[in-house]
């Protein structure tokens, strides 16, 4: 009996891993196991044999019976595997992109900050960044902003608690912090940090207490821009400017200076420019930004002589300029996160 016992095994082992259908699985499972299979055959057989045969007789047949089930469920497990792998058709390509997902696209604002900083860029200046909050000294002492000055009126600038902490901000004393009013204050930390030369521009978020409208945001963009080294004159400012809105609007933009004032430029002035394919705006001077000669003094509370050195500095609005390369309307566009307005841009 251990022989047929064996022999019934080994038909199991070879036939179930050959089969390709459950049809063919469950012939031979029921050859096996069924009420008419080979080992129920010899399950009855028992009766007859010597009592003391019976019990090891017994034990071979269901150790027999617990290999061969197992045998079974994975025949027929892998038959489902190759059934289910054949419905599904031929493995996709997983590295391929999608093509039922919409892509993304760079927000307007984003693009603009990297036009004019990829511009600056091969003029050799590099991006120098800082935190949204800022003190008051580097905001406005460090500028040369007096304490009476309109900027400072809580008003215009939002100031944070008197116990407001923030590690990651150093202050010159004991002064307020400050949601910064301008990226300038960036200018203040890079030339403490790096001296002079310097060649930076300072892209970031400002903040004002501001109505929102259609030209107006609490929330704004600034790239400033500022250049200190020996024997820096105006006309170098004047070319940057000229350099950076033929590169924005092509060739025949040009630009003019007005004398104005700000505390942290002496001369200061406001820009003008003018280009011929703006649309309505074509060809008419369009007030765009303010820049100046860097203030002797603001240079001495750097600890830089402005005997030695001097420099220029400017500010551009981001938004501004997003409105006029775009031909947009009204600021809120930017901030709405509307899909229908984002969607129209690529970089």
């Amino acid at each position: 009996m251990e022989d047929k016992i064996n022999d019934i095994l080994e038909k199991a082992k070879s036939a179930l891993p050959a089969a390709k259908t459950k049809t063919e699985v469950a012939n031979i499972g029921a050859s096996i196991t069924g009420p008419n299979g080979e080992l129920t055959a010899l399950m009855k057989l028992i009766p007859t044999l010597d009592k003391s045969a019976r019990p090891a007789a017994g034990k071979l047949i269901n150790a027999a019976k617990r290999e061969i089930e197992p045998l079974i469920a994975n025949a027929y497990a892998r038959i489902e595997s190759e059934e289910m792998a054949t419905a599904l058709g031929e493995k996709p390509d997983i590295s391929l992109p999608t093509i039922d997902i919409a892509k993304g696209t760079i927000h307007p604002l984003t693009i603009t900050v990297r036009r004019i900083c990829d511009i600056f860029k091969r003029a050799g200046f590099t991006v120098a960044e800082a935190t949204d909050l800022e003190t008051e000294w580097f905001c406005f002492d460090a500028l040369n902003t007096p304490p009476d000055h309109p900027a400072r009126d809580a008003q215009d600038t939002l100031f944070m608690p008197r116990n407001t902490r923030a590690s990651n901000v150093s202050k010159h004393s004991d002064e307020l912090y400050i949601l910064r009013s301008h990226t300038s204050s960036v200018q203040i930390r890079a030339m403490i940090k790096e001296g002079a030369p310097i060649k930076i521009l300072a892209p970031g978020r400002a903040f004002r207490r501001d109505t929102v409208d259609a030209t107006h945001s609490a929330n704004f963009h600034q790239i400033e821009g500022l250049y200190v080294d020996r024997n820096v004159k105006l006309t170098d400012l004047k070319s940057a400017l000229d350099y950076l809105f033929k590169n924005l609007f092509g060739s025949s933009a040009k630009t003019r200076l007005r004398p104005s004032f700000f505390p942290f430029t002496e001369p200061s002035f406001e820009v003008d420019f003018m280009a011929s394919d703006l649309g309505r705006l074509s060809d008419r001077w369009i007030e765009i930004l303010g820049c100046g000669m860097v203030d002797p003094n603001v240079l001495s509370n750097v600890g830089l002589d402005p005997d030695t050195f001097s420099g220029y500095a400017f500010g551009i609005g981001v938004e501004r300029i997003a409105l006029l390369m775009h031909s947009i309307d009204d600021i809120r566009h930017f901030y709405s996160n509307d899909t229908r307005f984002l969607k129209q841009f690529a970089y």
